[in-house]
This record gives structure tokens, sequence and C-alpha cells, in this order.
């Protein structure tokens, strides 16, 4: 019998992701774990499992060993030949095609690890991603699974996640000291926009809408750069920004439900499992 313990897959998968994504926080994103964990699951690997050091660690940076890229293209042949493993002898009637919907927001904070989990056991399946507002999603009628927000009450599908939306600046910005206070928010197809223009009011603090955009990256690249405040669900607002609240003379805003909708008339195997992937990515 060998005398070496094994490598997990789940263990390779978040080395990758840090290999890939060049920091523990990133990587945990990707894998949908917390930093600690994936610390933990690193430290597991270096002192206990390998005994060798992987990472070079610069402050949040790290970088890979000598010892850490070789690990890295054997890595990456496991994983591949793991995730052929299972396409081949557990579903190897998945082939085919899956359209998803969702907002660029839940693209940017959730797919890639979705995906990525997904792609892994199951190669040969090809993957539409299609992005719009939640508003316009609902129309839609070629899509197999659409993600979309929706307030308490008006709920439709599978509840994926439930949280609070949160105002966000830059750090240092004093939203005291702006009025009226200057907004970065989605075009007006997002329900979220009224809660937060209402909340305000509601306060008799004056705001402008000072600028407008479809993309959460573009909203955010605005607001990093100190032009203005948003309010975006918590899960989507990264360290880089600083969360406001009450201290800060802002009402607390609702509630938001995150629903998985399911085509009635295009179901399949393959819509199935994306969505089972779906629903743990979210968790």
């Amino acid at each position: 019998m060998s005398q070496y313990q094994s490598l997990d897959a789940d263990v390779l998968r978040t080395f990758v992701a840090i290999a890939e994504q060049g920091g523990f926080t990133r990587a945990g994103e990707v894998v949908n774990r917390t930093q600690s964990a994936v610390s933990m699951q690193m430290k597991r690997l270096e002192e206990d499992i390998l005994q060798r050091q992987l990472f070079e660690r610069d402050g949040r940076q790290v970088r890979l060993t000598a010892e850490g890229e070789v690990l890295l293209g054997y890595a990456r042949r496991i994983l591949k030949l793991h995730g052929e493993v299972f396409n081949t002898l557990r579903m190897p009637h998945m082939v085919g095609v899956v359209r998803i919907g969702t907002p660029d927001d839940y693209a940017m904070r959730y797919l890639p690890g979705i995906l990525t989990r997904f792609a892994q056991d199951y190669p040969l399946i090809h993957v539409e991603v299609h992005c719009d507002s939640s508003k316009q999603l609902m129309l839609r009628q070629d899509l197999d699974l659409t993600i979309v927000t929706r307030e308490p009450g008006n709920e439709v599908g599978q509840l994926l996640r439930q949280e609070r939306l949160v105002w966000a600046a830059a750090r240092g910005f004093c939203p005291q000291d702006q009025r009226p206070m200057p907004l970065a928010l989605f075009n007006t197809d997002c329900f979220c926009r009224a809660w937060t223009c209402n909340a305000l009011e509601h306060q008799g603090i004056e705001y402008r809408i000072a600028y407008t955009s479809p993309s959460l990256a573009a909203i955010f690249a605005i607001v990093s750069a100190g032009l203005a405040v948003t309010a975006q669900l918590h899960s989507l607002v990264g360290g880089e920004l600083r969360i406001l609240g009450e201290d800060d003379g802002l009402p607390q805003l609702h509630m938001a439900n995150v629903m998985l909708l399911r085509s009635l008339h295009q179901q399949s195997p393959i819509t199935d499992c994306m969505a089972e992937y779906i629903v743990e990515g979210f968790k």
C-alpha cells in the first residue's frame, strides 16, 4: 500500500484558483470558500501532505515557488482527468447547450466559480451566458435558466440567496459633505434604484443621480474613483470600497431576493444539472 497521502480534488481546485487569481481572497470567491478556509486548505497541503513550500507571500499577493509551479502543472492535469472520468462514466449523455440569463453583477461575482466547477465535471457542454437586467431577462423565452433579483413579496422561482442592499463609497468619501449626494446606479430597469431613491427622499436627504450604467464594473469604477455613492447587494461590494450605514447619515435599505427561474418549455438533464451547480454556488 502506498505511504503517500492522497491529493483531494477540492484542495487542488483551490490551489489552481490561487495560482490563477494571485491571492487567497480572490481564489476564495472563485471556489466559494472563505479566505480562512482557503488558508487552512493550503496549510494542510504544504505542511501535512506535500511538506513543501508552495507559495511566496508578499502582502496580499502570493507567487508560486518552484515546487508550486511543478504542482500547478500536475494539478491542472489531475482536475482535467477528474472531470473527464465523471463526464464519461457518470453522464456520458451530457453533451449539448445550456443557456443562462443573469444580470452582470452576478456574472462577475458568482459565475466564475460555478462555471469552473461545471466545466471540470462536464467539459462537453456548451454554456451560453446572456447578461441583462432582471426585468428584461424575465421577458426572455429562449433561456433555460435565469437568475434575477426580486423584491420580497414578489418572488417567482427558487430562492438562491437573500441579502440586504447596502450603501458603498470609496474610502475617504464622506457623504455628509456632498449635497446633493451624487449617486451611481443601474439604469431605470432596476427596481433597486427606486428603493434607493425612496429611502433618501423619506429621510429628507438631497441627492442627484450623477451616473448610470447597466454595468456593475462601470458603476464600481466610478465609485472607486470617489465620484459617487452606490447601493448594491452586500456580497457584491469588494474590499476596496467602504460600506456606509446609519453612522454616515444614510438610511437602512431593503432586503432583496435572488431567484432562479427554470424554463417550462426547455427542461433537460443538462438544465437540471446546471441548476444544481447554480444553487450550490450561491450558498
